[in-house]
C-alpha cells in the first residue's frame, strides 16, 4: 500500500486532490492543513509521497520541504502551486522536490506525474538495497540497515540535485546500473532518455561511431548516416558501463566532450553541442590502471568528483534477508507462485556464503530455488547444488559421501598433505554417480540458467543479456563455451 499525504490550507483543494489519487489502486491518502501539521504526520506515517502546497500559514511549503527531506530523504515531494508562485516551485525543485504541478490540479496530469514520481522512488529505494527503514537515535529514518548502503543512498540523493559527471565503483553484480538509473530518475534530466552502453561489448574500431555517430561514407560500410549515443541521449543521461574497457584514444575524446560539451561525428566537420549527463561505472581498479598507463589520469579526476563506492554483498550480510524477501515478491509475481518466505536453515546458508557474484548471484540462486520449490517456503533442498557444496552442506543423494568443508581445520589439512592417494582410495566422493567437482557442477548450473533465459526471451541475445543481468560479451562467451545455439530457442 502506497501512502500519500496531501498538504494544503484549502480544504477544497485537499479533497479534490485526494479524490483523484484514491482512484489509483493501492493508494492510501491522508491530509494535513499546513507545513507543521504535515511534518508531525510525516514523522509517524511512513509516507511514500507528499503533495505539498507552497503558500501556507505557520510553515510554508519551502520550509516544510526542507524539514521533510532532512527527516527522510527518500520521501518524494511534489509541489502544488498557483501560477503566481511558479518561481517558488522551481526553487523547491532545486532543493529536493521531485517536480511541481499548477493549480487548479487536473486529475490526468496529477496521476501521470505521481506514477512517474513513485517509479523513481521505487528505483532509488532498490538502489539503496531495499533494506528496511532504520530509526536512528534522533528519530530520523534512513533506508538500508547497512551503514555503507546508507552512505550510498546519501550520495545518490546529493548527486540527483546536480548535473556533474558521476563515477560508480564496485564489483560485478552490486547494482551499478540500478544506481545510475536512480540518479537519472531523481534528477533534472528525468524526462530525458536513459541510454546505457557497455564499453566492453564494443569493437575498438566502432567505438567512436557508437558514441558520436557518423556521416554517410565516413568509412567502408557506412552506407547511411548514424546518430550516436551522445546525440540520442540529448537532454537525458548516458550511462557508460565497464568504463575501464574504453580504449585510450576514446578516453581522450570523452574527456573533451566532458570539458567542452561538444562532439564531432565521424566523417563530419560540424561540432554538435550536448547536454547529456555522463554517468560511468567500472569494476576495474582505475588508479592501478593509471599507473600502468591504461587509463587517463585527467579523465579519472574529471569523473571522480563525488564517486559512489558500492559494497559487495559479503560486506552487507545484514541486508540479505530483506533482499531475499524482495526477490520472493518479484518471482511470485513473475512465476505465479505463492511462496511465503525462506526457512531459517536456508536463510542461514544464504548469509554464510561469500557471494562472489554479489546481488546478481543471489537473485539467480533464489530464482533457481523458485523453479524447484513446491512448498510455501524456500528450503535448503531447493537451493542449487553448487551453492550447497560451496557452503559445506552434506547432501543426501545416492552414493554421496561429503564432509562439511568447514569441519576440516588447518591441522587436518596439514596431516593429509602429501597423502592424496590414500585419501582417494578411502573415500570416493560422488553425486549421483558423478565425481564431486565444484567447477563441473558450477558450469552445469550456468549452462542450465543460460538455456532457460534464452528460452524465455526466444533466443534473443540482447534481451537475454539485459533481463538476466549478464554482460552481453560474457553471455556470448558462455554460449560459445557450452556449445549453445541461441537460434534453437527462437520459437
Amino acid at each position: 500500500m502506497m501512502k500519500v499525504l496531501v498538504v494544503d490550507d484549502d480544504a477544497g483543494i485537499r479533497l479534490s486532490v485526494k479524490n483523484s489519487l484514491q482512484t489509483i489502486d493501492r493508494f492510501q491518502v491522508d491530509e494535513a492543513f499546513d507545513g507543521i501539521n504535515a511534518l508531525e504526520k510525516v514523522k509517524v506515517g511512513a509516507y511514500n509521497l507528499v503533495m505539498l502546497d507552497v503558500d501556507m500559514p505557520r510553515m510554508n511549503g519551502l520550509a516544510a520541504l526542507t524539514a521533510i527531506k532532512e527527516f527522510d530523504p527518500t520521501i518524494i515531494v511534489i509541489i502544488m502551486t498557483a501560477y503566481a508562485n511558479i518561481n517558488d516551485a522551481v526553487k523547491a525543485v532545486k532543493h529536493g522536490a521531485y517536480n511541481y504541478i499548477s493549480k487548479p490540479v487536473k486529475s490526468d496530469e496529477l496521476k501521470e506525474l505521481v506514477n512517474k514520481a513513485l517509479a523513481a522512488h521505487s528505483l532509488i529505494s532498490e538502489a539503496a538495497a531495499s533494506a528496511p527503514q532504520l530509526s536512528t537515535e534522533n528519530g530520523r529514518k534512513m533506508i538500508g540497515s547497512n551503514a555503507q548502503m546508507r552512505k550510498v543512498f546519501n550520495v545518490i540523493h546529493r548527486l540527483s540535485k546536480v548535473d556533474t559527471p558521476v563515477l560508480i565503483l564496485g564489483a560485478s553484480g552490486t547494482g551499478k546500473e540500478l544506481v545510475a538509473r536512480a540518479i537519472h530518475l531523481n534528477s533534472a534530466q528525468k524526462d530525458g532518455k536513459f541510454v546505457a552502453i557497455n564499453c566492453s561489448a564494443i569493437p575498438e574500431n566502432l567505438f567512436e561511431s557508437e558514441l558520436f555517430g557518423h556521416e554517410k561514407g565516413a568509412f567502408t560500410g557506412a552506407d547511411q548516416r548514424k546518430i550516436g549515443k551522445f546525440q540520442y541521449a540529448e537532454g537525458g543521461t548516458l550511462f557508460l558501463d565497464e568504463l575501464g574497457d574504453m580504449p585510450l584514444f576514446m578516453q581522450v575524446k570523452l574527456l573533451r566532450v566532458l570539458q567542452e560539451k561538444v562532439f564531432t561525428p565521424v566523417g563530419s566537420n560540424r561540432e554538435i553541442e550536448t547536454t547529456a549527463r555522463v554517468i560511468a561505472a567500472t569494476n576495474r581498479p582505475l588508479e592501478a590502471m593509471i599507473k600502468d598507463g591504461k587509463f587517463r589520469e585527467d579523465l579519472y579526476y574529471r569523473l571522480n568528483v563525488m564517486p559512489i563506492f558500492l559494497p559487495s554483498l559479503s560486506e552487507r550480510r545484514d541486508d540479505i534477508e530483506q533482499l531475499v524477501k524482495n526477490f520472493i515478491y518479484k518471482f511470485n509475481k513473475k512465476q505465479g507462485k505463492k511462496i511465503i518466505g525462506v526457512t531459517p536453515e536456508a536463510l542461514s546458508l544464504l548469509k554464510k556464503y561469500d557471494w562472489p557474484g554479489n546481488i546478481r548471484e543471489l537473485e539467480n540462486v533464489i530464482e533457481h530455488a523458485f523453479i524447484l520449490e513446491e512448498g510455501t517456503h524456500l528450503t535448503v533442498s531447493s537451493l542449487p547444488e553448487p551453492f550447497l557444496i560451496a557452503t559445506g552442506v552434506e547432501l543426501s543423494a545416492p552414493n554421496l559421501k561429503v564432509k562439511y568443508f568447514n569441519e576440516i581445520d588447518e591441522n587436518t589439512a596439514e596431516q593429509n598433505e602429501g597423502d592424496e592417494e590414500s585419501i582417494r582410495s578411502e573415500e570416493i566422493v560422488t553425486i549421483s554417480g558423478e565425481s564431486l567437482d565444484f567447477n563441473k557442477h558450477k558450469e552445469a548450473f550456468e549452462r542450465e540458467f543460460i538455456v532457460k533465459a534464452l528460452k524465455m526471451f526466444k533466443g534473443r541475445i540482447n534481451q537475454t543479456a539485459l533481463h538476466a543481468n549478464i554482460p552481453k560479451k560474457t553471455l556470448l562467451r558462455k554460449i560459445e563455451k557450452y556449445g549453445i545455439v541461441a537460434k534453437d530457442y527462437s520459437e
